[in-house]
């Protein structure tokens, strides 16, 4: 059971949701923000140049929402980079656009960061919208530094409160994450190399290089309904968390950690998963899985993938 705090103070959060088509669902998301009990908050939508479906629907029915229209395609990590540039709160809340949130759900968060200056990173509990008391998030295991894999606590559990309490977890979670504008400041904004898939991982590695931590609050309750811009087994999906698994470990992991993680990778895991998808005929993922590796080869020497872009 949620409880409701009164905090001390309001300062203003700055709630950033990317959309890319389904500006549908970006407005059932907003709907739910303008339900919530915390009274300082703006919210900024950014349209990654969606192709299908007009984003000034989400202008029309939330007048008061700051949409910014890219012209370009950044992705996760770039669309929400937008956000926060824009974005004049004190703390920024990264939202995906495909959750709904409990209307209580951000005093916890704000008084969580409020009550620990070493806090740099929040995340609340998630469960899954269509089946709503199967969790989805209670934190985060640390990554594997061979595997680059790692799991979430609590994942496809049935909530009878044994995650309860709040905790410090490995990562925060992209689909909602809040920090401070400051850390943002100190450590920069995402890696736009990602484009999707483990840019929150890395933002969470950076902020705890930094020497902050990361919390996952417990009595915070988001609802998210996953994958809705890129499908669950998409081709674009497979591209994406195999190159960008090799780039987190580009960036992130050094010496023979990292020998052994791209022998591992390259001589076990994946010739494993692409011969699994020739079994299930599914060719065009074993296309996606080979220009993955090709990206890295055309890319071996591209300063660009250890680039953090300040804010």
């Amino acid at each position: 059971m949620l409880i409701r705090k009164k905090l001390a103070r309001y300062p203003l959060v700055s709630i950033v949701a990317v959309n890319y088509d389904h500006p549908e669902v970006t407005c059932d998301f907003i709907e739910s923000l303008h339900k919530i009990t915390y009274p300082n908050f703006e919210v900024i939508i950014v349209d990654n140049k969606s192709p299908n479906d007009n984003p000034a629907l989400i202008k029309e029915r939330f007048p008061n929402v700051i949409l910014y229209e890219s012209h370009i395609n950044w992705g996760f990590a770039g669309g929400n980079n937008q956000g926060i540039m824009r974005a004049k709160g004190e703390y920024v809340l990264l939202l995906n656009n495909d959750t709904i949130v409990d209307p209580h759900f951000l005093e916890p968060l704000v008084e969580k960061l409020e009550t620990d200056p070493h806090i740099g990173a929040v995340s609340p509990k998630i469960r899954f919208y269509y089946d709503p008391k199967i969790i989805q998030f209670a934190g985060f295991y640390p990554i594997n530094r061979y595997t680059v894999r790692n799991a979430a606590v609590g994942y496809r559990e049935k909530d009878t409160g044994q995650y309860d309490m709040d905790s410090e977890t490995a990562y925060a979670h992209g689909a909602a994450m809040m920090v401070p504008m400051r850390v943002i400041k100190e450590i920069g904004l995402m890696s736009y190399i990602f484009f999707l898939y483990y840019e929150e991982a890395d933002w969470s590695y950076r902020i705890k290089k930094a020497g902050y931590k990361i919390w996952y609050v417990a009595n915070s309750l988001v609802y998210h309904k996953e994958s809705v811009s890129t499908g669950k087994l998409s081709i674009l999906k497979t591209y994406y968390l195999t190159r960008n698994r090799l780039v987190f470990m580009r960036r992130n992991i050094c010496g023979k950690d990292f020998y052994l993680g791209i022998l591992y990778q390259l001589c076990i895991a994946i010739p494993k998963n692409i011969l699994v998808l020739l079994l299930k005929f599914r060719l065009g993922h074993v296309y996606s899985y080979l220009r993955a590796l090709g990206w890295h080869g055309k890319n071996a020497f591209n300063k660009d993938i250890h680039n953090n872009p300040a804010l």
